[in-house]
């Protein structure tokens, strides 16, 4: 008689918070988004993002609904009027600085996706957040197409200067695809 030890379990369900633009973007950014969202969906992750359902944000709703998994959208009250319609779950915060937090607080990890300047708001903010130890959510880089990478030489030359208290591998990384991230995230 033999026995079979039990496989490595797999990992929880997620609410993996996403980063990316409400802009139409070229088919390099749009095919890797689609990826990374089939992935999300496929392995049983919520997505919790910034609502919209228009540009990337689209993309990335439709790829994780279309591979099952559930949408948690957080939109502002400006752009209440582009909120994606079918989310499982939508919230319309007052502000911009509300909608953070809740995204934030909603989140068991972070990906940031190409964006333009909200998303790299929203990501200085949690990385800030994170660089003074109000949250310890893993926060990953999808560096789509080398996008991010002024952004990585900037950290770390911000880490070799001194500028950042802790350790750049403790306060974000990098990945260049959607598996990638999901295996840095634990997901």
């Amino acid at each position: 008689m033999t026995s079979t030890a039990p496989g490595p379990a797999a990992p929880s369900p997620m609410n993996i918070c996403v980063f990316c633009s409400a802009a139409e973007l070229d088919s390099v950014y749009t095919d890797a988004a689609r990826e990374f969202a089939e992935l999300i969906g496929k392995r049983g992750h919520s997505l919790v993002w910034g609502g919209s359902d228009s540009g990337l944000m689209k993309v990335v709703a439709d790829g994780v609904q279309d591979a099952g998994g559930r949408l948690i959208g957080i939109s502002v009250e400006f752009l209440r009027d582009v909120a994606r319609p079918n989310a499982d779950e939508m919230i319309v915060t007052a502000d911009l600085a509300e909608r953070k937090a809740l995204l934030l607080d909603r989140a068991d990890a972070i990906v940031v996706m190409v964006g333009g300047t909200g998303t790299l708001d929203e990501a200085t903010e949690i990385l800030e957040l994170r660089k003074h130890g109000m949250h310890a959510k893993p926060v990953v880089v999808l560096n789509t197409a080398g996008f991010y990478d002024g952004l990585r030489q900037q950290m770390a030359r911000m880490e070799a200067e001194g500028f950042l208290p802790i350790p750049l591998a403790d306060l974000v990384t990098f990945a260049e695809d959607g598996p990638q991230a999901l295996e840095l995230l634990g997901a």
